[in-house]
């Protein structure tokens, strides 16, 4: 197992490299002007102060230099610095990123608990009334975006019902709690799990109603051992491969829909942040963003394969 994850460590680092090419000429080509964007109309800045000011940040420079010079930093473990602000892009991203990993998982945690409890359930009912409703929330579910699921669910739990906030991480001007955040975090995490839910949900139905008819259940039957201890123990445990592939894959996923969510509820994670570094042209944000979203793509796969040995201990990697 060790030398397979150092292989795979290996390979990522040429493949985050090829990004991190991607990833600045993208931000070079971006409309705009960093240096205009720091201006407002109140403050206006003499051409002078901006040709100098350009030249602090090393926009003057050709884009091969910058590029370079950025990726030394990188290699030195620093992000760049913000254009707006001028703190560490690091700083930046490690006072949000808690805020973004709680939203994440808390929503991942309930997606798979939902998805896969409702996905047996439809496929142990298969045909029945309770299936075809659970089918159709599903592609219900998965045919609606984050967006309407976040801008519902404030519509109807915050404004009409009066029941949650309809933004923020706690409540203005009073100290943090944890059940505060908490009572903050159930509108959001729920909008950002609902599509997940969803598809884990149909997977793990397929996957189920592929495994329960194979001869080692029909064993496990024969031998008389409860329908409980048969679906949990030799259908449920092969039926999870395929669907770990797809809880995998959606790690990425989760952390690119909490951008929208993170807008609409004014989150106050590193979507946010992005989307505030878009609006302001602030472009060592935007790469660090988009370089920890590729460092966490590159986690997420890694995480998946081991998550198969664990499923199955047939599979092993030498």
């Amino acid at each position: 197992m060790l030398s397979y994850l150092l292989r795979r460590l290996a390979i990522s680092l040429p493949i985050l490299l090829g990004i991190t090419v991607i990833i600045f000429y993208i931000a070079s080509q971006m409309p705009g002007d960093a240096v205009m964007a720091m201006i407002s109309q109140e403050t206006p800045m003499a051409e002078d102060l901006m040709k100098l000011r350009r030249g602090q940040l090393g926009l003057d420079q050709p884009l091969p230099v910058q590029y370079l010079r950025w990726l030394g930093q990188l290699a030195q473990g620093n992000l760049g610095f913000s254009f707006q602000t001028g703190e560490p892009v690091g700083a930046i991203l490690a006072a949000r990123i808690f805020a973004t990993l709680q939203l994440m998982f808390t929503a991942l945690l309930v997606a798979i608990v939902l998805g896969v409890v409702l996905g047996v359930i439809s496929a142990l009912k298969q045909y029945s009334a309770l299936d075809y409703s659970l089918t159709f929330l599903g592609f219900t579910g998965i045919s609606i975006p984050d967006f309407f699921f976040g801008m519902s669910l404030v519509y109807v739990f915050a404004i009409r019902l009066n029941l949650f906030p309809t933004s923020g991480i706690k409540t203005a001007g009073e100290p943090y709690t944890l059940a505060d955040n908490l009572y903050h975090l159930v509108l959001p995490a729920t909008a950002l799990a609902l599509a997940r839910t969803a598809t884990f949900m149909r997977y793990t139905r397929a996957s189920v109603l592929e495994v329960m008819n194979n001869d080692h259940v029909r064993t496990a039957r024969a031998k008389g051992l409860s329908e409980w201890r048969v679906t949990a123990r030799h259908i449920l445990r092969n039926a999870l491969i395929p669907v770990v592939t797809v809880i995998g894959f959606s790690l990425p996923v989760l952390f690119a829909g909490s951008v929208i969510i993170e807008t609409i509820f004014q989150w106050p994670g590193v979507g946010l942040m992005f989307v505030n570094a878009v609006t302001s042209r602030d472009s060592p944000v935007i790469m660090g963003y988009v370089l920890f979203s590729a460092i966490v793509v590159q986690i997420s796969n890694l995480l998946t394969d081991v998550a198969y040995g664990w499923v199955d201990p047939r599979i092993r990697y030498d």
